[in-house]
């Protein structure tokens, strides 16, 4: 049974906005606790004894349609302060008797310049001494009447009611995002609410995490015994020391080699949890099914699938070959379950399936334990470090579960995946050759399902297009391109060309997240 955490925490209620991720973990830097929740959830909660503060998020919906996405009327009436955030201000205007309007002429995306108009607590020292500040904007709909009982606080050229309050209902909306770092000071705005306005006490602390997490896998599993996905990434290891310390010898740990990893990597880690943390490690090797399975498939949903119904597969067999095996330990995060999600409950809102979340079958016969559900990459990763695991791999760059599958656009063949192994392995051993490893969140090389003409000691190729990614982020939840210097880019580009046969062209990628996610499939 799930140990009940009795902490203070604030509910963001998702109404499909790309950084409501961003709000959670925002306010998991004051230290509180913070949960989302889709509208349907919402609707289905009846304890609400330590939400302290309710946020609504944006989203792609409009409350100008006769349908629109909504959360349960009793909620305004609970005393529990509320924020909306774009479309949740938008929700509570439309609740209260305000008017929205939809106007493409005056619609705002990007930078605006919000201009203060009435103190209040919300924005208590978020605005510069000219009463002025810059804040980031993606909104058609805008509140065009103030709601009964709501007062103006701030507004830009386009958006008259930018802010407005009802401080005795404790209801405020802003028609902005304070949660992403382009609206100047925003963390201030989100802080006042959190700690000053819903009073909510600084409880969350990954110290005491640990300590809980390590209490709850001794509740759940007792005295059976657990299998745990292995790795050799961030989470899956985070995961298998933890229960480790939680049940010792009942852990076995099986890394499977699915031919997807990246050149060299899963050796060299079995050795370091053989050896440095004395885990009971097995190697299995599933490549040949792997391909098998993976053959003439193009589509990435069905290739997440297909790589989680056979990591189930592998796993449930290796189980049966060890008496009173009930559960099945992975690295699970809280972004990966969003994002496997539906916000709305429409499908085009859910970003995609991982492996481990939303690629498992239905039907299993081992149970799902799962530490780190409630974490973010970068809370693991300090929980990482807390139980001892070695920098080179809690500062390891983030890695797909599907693995280089899902850096092969298209089919999957061993052929392609030991050309993107080469590629791979020269890019981001130059990352670190160079020092630039650790200032990029996630890097990788990738390889295009087109190939094209190219010129080679005066003969002609027709090779593959090998993509080069590198991204910056806080928490990946949005990101944008590392901007590399020519002479690396140009060195990468030759060192790939020159030393891996099957590549004549290389390209980087310099897209931000959003519109593109960090991985192209």
């Amino acid at each position: 049974m799930r140990e009940k955490l009795n902490k203070d925490k604030i509910i963001i209620i998702d109404f499909g906005s790309q950084v409501t991720k961003l709000i959670a973990r925002r306010i998991r830097e004051f230290n509180v606790y913070s949960e989302i929740l889709t509208s349907n959830e919402i609707k289905k909660l009846d304890n609400f004894n330590n939400i302290r503060g309710i946020i609504l998020s944006g989203g792609p919906s409009t409350v100008t349609k006769g349908f629109f996405p909504k959360i349960p009327n009793h909620i305004f009436n609970l005393n529990i302060p509320i924020l909306g955030i774009c479309y949740g201000l938008q929700l509570i205007a439309k609740h209260f008797g305000g008017r929205v309007k939809s106007n493409i002429k005056k619609r705002e995306f990007g930078r605006a310049e919000l201009i203060n108009k009435k103190k209040s607590n919300l924005t208590e020292g978020f605005f510069k001494k000219n009463k002025k500040t810059n804040v980031w904007m993606s909104h058609q709909d805008s509140v065009q009447k103030l709601p009964k009982g709501f007062s103006k606080i701030a507004s830009t050229k386009h958006s008259i009611l930018t802010i407005i309050e009802n401080v005795n209902k404790k209801i405020y909306g802003i028609q902005f995002h304070p949660e992403v770092t382009h609206t100047e000071n925003g963390t201030t705005l989100l802080k006042n609410f959190v700690l000053k306005i819903c009073k909510a006490k600084k409880q969350w602390k990954l110290e005491s995490e640990k300590s809980r997490i390590i209490r709850e896998i001794k509740n759940i599993v007792q005295n059976k015994k657990v299998v745990c996905a292995l790795s050799g990434g961030v989470d899956s290891s985070v995961v298998a020391l933890l229960i480790n310390k939680a049940i010792g010898k009942k852990l076995k740990c099986i890394m499977v080699d699915t031919g997807l990893m990246r050149k060299d990597e899963f050796k060299s880690t079995y050795k370091i949890f053989k050896n440095k943390y004395k885990l009971n490690v097995k190697i299995i090797n599933a490549s040949k099914i792997y391909f098998k399975k993976l053959k003439n498939i193009f589509d990435p949903e069905k290739k997440r699938k297909i790589i989680g119904n056979l990591f189930i597969q592998i796993f449930e067999k290796e189980a049966k070959m060890f008496k009173n095996v009930k559960f099945l330990a992975q690295g699970t995060l809280y972004p990966d379950i969003i994002e496997s999600r539906s916000a709305t409950g429409s499908k085009t809102s859910k970003i995609k399936s991982h492996h481990n979340v939303g690629g498992l079958p239905k039907k299993m016969n081992l149970k799902l334990v799962e530490p780190l559900k409630e974490l973010f990459k970068d809370e693991v990763r300090k929980l990482g470090d807390s139980i001892g695991l070695i920098k080179s791999i809690s500062r390891k760059h983030p890695f797909p579960g599907p693995g280089l599958a899902i850096r092969i656009v298209g089919s999957v063949t061993p052929e392609k995946v030991k050309i993107l192994q080469e590629a791979d392995y020269i890019f981001i051993n130059e990352l670190i050759k160079n020092g630039l490893y650790d200032k990029i969140w996630q890097a990788y090389a990738a390889l295009l399902p087109v190939k094209t003409v190219g010129v080679m000691g005066d003969s002609r190729t027709y090779e593959y297009i090998c993509l080069i990614r590198a991204v910056i982020s806080e928490d990946g939840m949005t990101a944008d391109y590392y901007s590399f210097p020519k002479y690396f880019l140009d060195e990468i580009s030759n060192k790939i060309i020159n030393g891996v046969k099957g590549i004549n062209r290389v390209v980087y990628d310099i897209t931000s997240k959003p519109p593109s996610t960090i991985e192209l499939e």
